[in-house]
């Protein structure tokens, strides 16, 4: 086991999806694996405590942001050097952890962002409507980064620990609770000359499902959008 990758799963609500991406991770593996169960309203807590994997439960539903926040600071309490965040929906694979891995491992970055649109990724199943959300959203947020990203929304990210350390870097607030959290981190790691890279990853998409995201309409979309309007203009730190 590489004692300084933390594996960061978020889960909230998943079910049979969880139980199955639980056989997907290898035995022993790399990394250690920590599972933030963000107020699971099903049988999760219990599931995960049963098989004996590291658990932090959220006692009411919070949010991917502060299910991340949560991941950090167990990360640096225990001396880990580098985190991987991702979600335990099933639509990441834990044998693509090696990918996101690479470039911090080699020194060649402090942030890596996974891509299912670079070559060797994938999305199958992605519904039409939302590649084309997808593909827009990542060219807005490219204009007003001026970096040259192909797949911004993608939560299947590595981070180096350190990055979290910057005083301009501040993830305790308390705006920053759903998927504000995600998006404040992208753009503070470019702004502030980080060592950004993009690896291919894949997004997996159940077929025929139609419940494929716990994105709320407006609001979910809302909690993506602000971060950029709140950080541009100033609004927040």
């Amino acid at each position: 086991m590489n004692a300084g990758v933390l594996v960061a799963v978020l889960t909230y609500n998943e079910g049979e999806k969880l139980k199955r991406l639980v056989g997907r991770f290898p035995r022993p593996a790399d990394y250690q694996v920590v599972f933030v169960d963000d107020g699971s309203t099903d049988d999760t807590l219990r599931f995960l405590q049963d098989t004996g994997l590291k658990v932090i439960h959220h006692g009411e539903n919070l949010g991917v942001g502060a299910g991340i926040r949560s991941a950090v600071e167990y990360g640096r309490t225990n001396g880990f050097d580098v985190i991987v965040i991702m979600a335990a929906n099933g639509k990441m694979l834990p044998e693509e952890i090696p990918r996101l891995l690479e470039p911090i491992l080699d020194g060649r970055a402090d942030y890596v962002q996974g891509s299912r649109n670079l070559k060797g990724g994938q999305s199958p199943n992605l519904p039409l409507f939302r590649k084309v959300a997808i593909r827009l959203f990542t060219m807005i947020v490219n204009a007003v980064l001026g970096f040259r990203g192909t797949d911004v929304t993608c939560g299947f990210r590595a981070y180096r620990l350190s990055l979290l350390e910057d005083p301009d870097i501040d993830i305790s607030q308390d705006w920053l609770g759903r998927y504000e959290m995600e998006y404040y981190l992208h753009y503070k790691a470019i702004k502030k000359g980080y060592r950004v890279v993009e690896v291919p990853v894949s997004m997996v998409y159940p077929r025929g499902d139609r419940d494929y995201s716990k994105i709320k309409p407006f609001a979910g979309w809302w909690s993506m959008v602000r971060p950029w309007i709140f950080l541009v203009l100033g609004l927040k730190k």
